[in-house]
């Protein structure tokens, strides 16, 4: 038997290969599929079966190619309702795979038609729980993501995933290996670990969500309580994991490069988005104007989704060179499909032809210091639980998930400053501001983390109702 996780950490997701005796499933796949076809193949053995934990909202999984590639049947748990042809499995059904069983556990909550997976070797002894989002390290599956599906509030969604634990969940053996879909870093939940490979018996030890003298109402309290707005591309999601999607090969391939005044004409009659995925280094010193920054190397897919709210908007790229069809694949995990084409040689092909470039004004922690001596104008553009940790004294919260419901509080005609963590999310916000005509917007550079080695006052006290 071989379990492999493959983890995306820019998606903080985890897809798994299992094989035995020549037979493969494969968990939770990423939408380009062909690297389980490779691995199959390149160890003799064969795709038996895809299952699918729930209908993914934060990513675009690869069940619908995987079959087609494959043949393999795609597995869904009890109430799935997909377009296509899909095998929905009863609860406690055992699929055969080699010389191991895979048996459902119908375990609704997170969605209505979440499952887990059993895997019992080939002794018929319950050795690993894919859990998908049902139970992570740390956490469990927010229960608000499926309310309008489901017509339930939610409330009644986690409490239906409190009987799903405790009957499904927690009765199984300490030692059981717990294989969650996501870590650290994912939407899908509060307060994920980082590690992606658990135990039943530490959860039922460290996870808040297991304690055994739980009730029922302080569950639904401490489950539904601190929840974020989810972000806006997760609808989006789910309606092409259920209806279906096209091949993410097919959507590479129709991307084309352009040369720089080619790539002009076509922003200006598609009215395409131009996102620039360099390092934030390289933007701030030159860029297309109002293009945005999303860098590839930071947190890249999760923050598409969160500020590109159409995902049928036409993209045009500005990659570093070779990079142009990873940028494509990573939209495309995301459900952004719509690619129209890339920058051929990239920016610095642009600013070689003479055109436009505009640039970004990022400055020291110690220079934001100086200033903030003469009453800077300084936004924090970190998450809530950032802020509230510890943040420079009187300068208010404005979270990148939430820019937009925050323009009216940033000066036309005064300088201001943004800060982040590390400075990845504040020159995105930079960006996006200067797109908008907030020319006089300086980055800080190194964020929040060389603002804590200068003289800046900070506290650590926030007044809750900041918090949105």
């Amino acid at each position: 038997m071989k379990i492999e996780q493959i983890y995306t950490g820019c998606l903080a997701q985890g897809a798994y290969y299992i094989e035995s005796e020549g037979e493969v499933a494969i968990i939770d796949p990423l939408r380009e599929v062909q690297p389980y076809i490779d691995k199959a193949v390149s160890n003799n053995a064969k795709i038996k079966y895809i299952f699918e934990t729930h209908f993914h909202a934060d990513f675009v999984s690869g069940h619908v190619t995987l079959y087609e590639k494959t043949g393999a049947p795609i597995v869904f748990g009890p109430s799935a309702i997909p377009s296509f042809k899909a095998h929905i499995a009863a609860d406690g059904e055992v699929f055969k795979l080699g010389k191991i069983t895979i048996t459902t556990l119908h375990t609704p909550g997170h969605t209505m038609e979440s499952t887990c997976y059993l895997l019992k070797d080939d002794s018929g002894k319950e050795y690993a729980l894919f859990s998908g989002d049902t139970l992570f390290l740390g956490d469990v599956g927010r229960p608000d993501l499926a309310q309008k599906a489901a017509h339930m509030t939610q409330e009644e969604l986690a409490g239906i995933l409190f009987d799903s634990l405790r009957t499904k969940i927690m009765p199984l053996a300490d030692d059981v290996i717990v294989y969650p879909a996501h870590g650290a870093g994912s939407a899908c939940g509060k307060n994920l670990s980082k590690e992606t490979v658990g135990s039943i018996g530490n959860q039922k030890e460290t996870n808040y969500a297991l304690r055994a003298d739980m009730t029922r109402e302080e569950f639904i309290k401490e489950v539904t309580d601190g929840l974020l707005p989810p972000p806006a591309y997760f609808p989006m999601n789910v309606k092409m994991n259920k209806e279906g999607y096209e091949n993410v090969e097919t959507i590479i391939a129709d991307a084309k490069p352009f040369d720089p005044n080619t790539f002009e004409l076509i922003a200006n009659e598609t009215e395409a988005l131009i996102l620039d995925v360099r390092y934030q280094d390289e933007f701030a010193k030159g860029h297309i104007p109002k293009s945005i920054f999303i860098g590839i190397d930071g947190g890249f897919a999760p923050w598409v989704g969160a500020l590109i709210l159409d995902n049928k908007q036409p993209i045009l790229l500005v990659t570093a060179e070779g990079r142009e069809n990873e940028t494509i694949m990573r939209l495309a995990r995301v459900g952004y499909d719509n690619t129209i084409g890339y920058l051929n040689g990239g920016f610095d092909s642009w600013k070689n032809s003479g055109l436009e470039c505009d640039t970004i004004l990022s400055v020291s922690a110690e220079t934001l210091e100086k200033k903030i001596q003469g009453k800077a104008i300084v936004f924090d553009v970190r998450k809530p639980g950032e802020y509230a940790a510890e943040h420079v004294l009187d300068v208010p919260s404005t979270p990148l998930d939430f820019l937009n419901e925050h323009l009216a509080e940033f000066p036309k005609e005064a300088s201001f400053y943004l800060h982040c963590a590390g400075g990845y999310r504040s020159m995105i916000a930079a960006s996006i501001l200067k797109a908008r005509g907030f020319h006089n917007v300086i980055d800080v550079y190194g964020g929040f983390d060389a603002i804590k080695k200068t003289g800046i006052k900070t506290t650590q006290y926030v007044c809750p109702s900041t918090l949105k």
